[in-house]
């Protein structure tokens, strides 16, 4: 048992984190609920609550209430605007498709979060991500034992001191068999809906990037030769690897293939000019090993939801930078989305896509 031991849980108001406190409570820890409060009003006038809202701390409240844990809440409003909304924004500015989850980890769940919980006496923050962590001299994350719910991708950044005050009680069980636990204990948010990838925008990012203020400003459309095409409305609505919304008419089907930040200018192609041989990942964070210093056999995840191609990484600058190789050229490999290498389920770490080398083909 952990009696005396105080956690931390980050309770969002979904099942997953309400479980979480469960477990814990089973398990003898000395359990403190935190919600997050990250939007002001003004902004929930102009967007549709999706993350830490008013809701979502009621049924955090409700679920902490019925748990018999305190429950607090956090205003967190300057910090999520700093951390993820104007990083969400500036990268679609700067032609990339932003990660805002990762950053939302690093700089709230187990920044600012993590402060709060030390000041409190806590030795940990627990959080409902669906990933084991593996406590020792050096902290190491596995996969979650629910291959299709895994959360480790989010992870990679986290430094081994935060790592070392974490704890993951979701790890070892699925989804499905979270939301049994929940239904026994008779908790509301037992059948909530949970919220998406990107859990503050509701259906289309460019809505929310209109309603806080992205203003549309026109540019051209050119194929890979630079002949102009058609007109759009602004670089930060479109994302690599999109075929809708185009407005171009061509009689075949086109595909973002790359953002001309610097020229304001959406470049098209079709599906073979998706593919990449290569890119170049960096900020890497090394999470389960030490920075690698010579080529390493991974399978890496080009964004959340992929399921990891065979690639060997070649490190440099110390290991803060790596050219990822593609054993088979890959797909939309989209700059700004993060890499994260792994072997086998050992999340290796991971980083940002620089950039990317287009494949060669027979055509070219």
């Amino acid at each position: 048992m952990n009696k005396n031991i105080r956690v931390v849980v980050g309770m969002s108001g979904g099942v997953d984190s309400s479980v979480v406190a469960n477990r814990l409570l089973q398990q003898g820890y000395e359990v403190i609920g935190i919600t997050m409060r990250l939007w002001p009003e003004a902004c929930q006038n102009r967007v549709e609550e999706k993350c830490c809202g008013p809701q979502a701390v009621a049924d955090a409240r409700a679920v902490a209430q019925q748990l018999g844990i305190p429950h607090y809440v956090m205003d967190e409003q300057v910090q999520f605007q700093r951390h993820v909304i104007d990083y969400f924004v500036a990268e679609y500015r700067a032609g990339r498709t932003p990660n805002p989850c990762v950053l939302c980890n690093e700089g709230l769940k187990f920044g600012t979060l993590l402060d709060k919980a030390r000041s409190l006496g806590a030795e940990y923050v627990a959080t409902g991500h669906y990933a084991i962590l593996e406590h020792g001299d050096r902290m190491r994350v596995r996969k979650g034992r629910d291959e299709r719910k895994d959360q480790s991708y989010f992870l990679f950044s986290l430094s081994q001191s935060q790592l070392a005050h974490a704890l993951f009680p979701m790890g070892d069980i699925t989804k499905p068999e979270t939301r049994v636990i929940a239904a026994q204990l008779g908790l509301k948010v037992a059948t909530k809906e949970e919220s998406q990838e990107i859990c503050f925008v509701a259906d289309d990012y460019r809505r929310f990037l209109r309603a806080v203020g992205v203003a549309e400003h026109a540019g051209d459309i050119v194929d890979s030769a630079g002949r102009v095409l058609g007109q759009h409305p602004g670089i930060e609505f479109f994302t690599i690897g999109q075929r809708r919304g185009l407005g171009v008419a061509t009689g075949r089907p086109l595909y973002v293939v790359a953002i001309d930040a610097a020229r304001n200018r959406v470049i098209v192609g079709d599906d073979a000019a998706l593919a990449s041989a290569e890119c170049v990942v960096e900020r890497c964070n090394w999470v389960s090993i030490l920075a690698p210093e010579q080529p390493r056999e991974v399978s890496v995840k080009i964004r959340s939801q992929h399921k990891g191609s065979a690639a060997v990484i070649e490190p440099f600058d110390g290991g803060t930078r790596v050219r990822v190789r593609f054993a088979e050229p890959e797909r939309a490999v989209t700059p700004g989305q993060a890499a994260v290498f792994y072997d086998g389920d050992l999340l290796l770490g991971g980083g940002w896509i620089a950039r990317t080398q287009p494949a060669q083909t027979s055509n070219s």
